[in-house]
């Protein structure tokens, strides 16, 4: 015999308004006695021509309440016949490769640079289908915050947690951080499916970041850069002081200004297989947008299928019985067969 398995048990405490129904009935039919002995002697009772039969209302009041236990029962999602079931999970393999060094911090971008470029990944998470995603964030350093996972709520607790202070060395090292999702976050087993979403303001500090997106793209990475910042003037840092003051950034005595290098990374993005880089500057990010035209509609690998075991459920059956009680309550009439006299 099949084990039967409820797969929402916690619907069983509804069965608590089947008492309560059936207090409800003998309570009325209490109170429907006590307003006939207001006009009746109770010793007459028995001799009154009653059109109601009580025995018809005491079944269809049986009848409604089995229907309702049957109602119950489907919503706990009844199942039995353990089937086998195999999952296949389609989808590639993106690394959000996030700038988080000060200059991020500039205002060109409400409330800021890096704010804007979290609201944004956390805006595309909710588009992905079946990707693997992980979070590097990088300034003078690189660092892995989030391995590739398909774990989206991790992740999401992961980008909240991102700022400035996440990587403790200065400066801005896009190259080395590239040569870190190659070496530490990516596989070599497959040279295809594999996106880098970089968002920065594109100002290098010497690591060479266009040689290495040319290394990454000999493994069939792609990069899609996002530059963030304005291109023109740039803008000023705004830091807290000691006093918790605000102030702005200042180098060898001279206020630093933070504008957007779009031509390193246009240079970037072309060394790739099917790079691309969107200029941002100070508008709105859309990474939904760039997650729709760029990765869901691109070419995606068969991650490692999984085989696991479902009960049918067989809700419908429960449902159908209650229905056809249902009917049956209502096509019961509470009026007694009425007798025919004799002469």
């Amino acid at each position: 015999m099949s084990t039967i398995k409820l797969q929402n048990i916690s619907m069983l405490y509804l069965l608590w308004l089947i008492p309560v129904l059936i207090g409800v009935y003998i309570y009325g039919r209490q109170k429907r006695r006590k307003a006939l002995e207001m006009f009746i002697d109770a010793g007459l009772i028995h001799r009154i021509h009653i059109s109601v039969s009580a025995s018809k209302r005491l079944v269809k009041s049986v009848v409604l309440i089995i229907a309702l236990i049957l109602i119950i029962l489907s919503m706990t999602r009844p199942g039995w016949n353990l089937q086998p079931e195999t999952m296949e999970r389609r989808g590639r393999d993106v690394v959000f490769l996030l700038d988080v060094s000060k200059s991020m911090l500039a205002e060109d971008l409400v409330p800021n640079r890096l704010e804007r470029a979290k609201l944004a990944i956390l805006d595309c998470i909710e588009r992905l289908e079946g990707d693997r995603i992980a979070l590097v964030a990088f300034a003078g350093t690189a660092a892995v915050k989030c391995p590739l996972t398909l774990d989206y709520g991790f992740f999401r607790m992961m980008i909240n947690q991102i700022s400035t202070e996440s990587i403790s060395r200065g400066g801005t090292m896009i190259g080395d951080a590239i040569r870190k999702v190659t070496s530490d976050v990516f596989d070599d087993q497959i040279k295809e499916f594999k996106d880098i979403i970089l968002i920065t303001d594109g100002e290098d500090h010497d690591s060479f970041p266009v040689e290495a997106a040319k290394k990454a793209g000999e493994k069939g990475i792609r990069i899609i850069a996002i530059g963030l910042g304005d291109e023109g003037e740039g803008k000023r840092i705004p830091i807290t002081n000691k006093n918790g003051q605000k102030i702005f950034l200042t180098y060898n005595g001279r206020e630093v200004w933070s504008k957007l290098d779009a031509d390193t990374l246009r240079k970037m993005v072309t060394a790739t297989p099917g790079g691309k880089y969107l200029n941002v500057a100070t508008g709105m990010i859309d990474l939904g947008n760039v997650y729709d035209n760029l990765i869901a509609s691109a070419e995606k690998k068969k991650h490692e299928s999984e085989t696991i075991t479902r009960y049918e459920e067989k809700f419908q059956i429960f449902l159908g019985v209650a229905f056809i009680l249902l009917c049956i309550e209502l096509l019961i009439t509470e009026r007694k067969r009425e007798q025919k006299s004799h002469v």
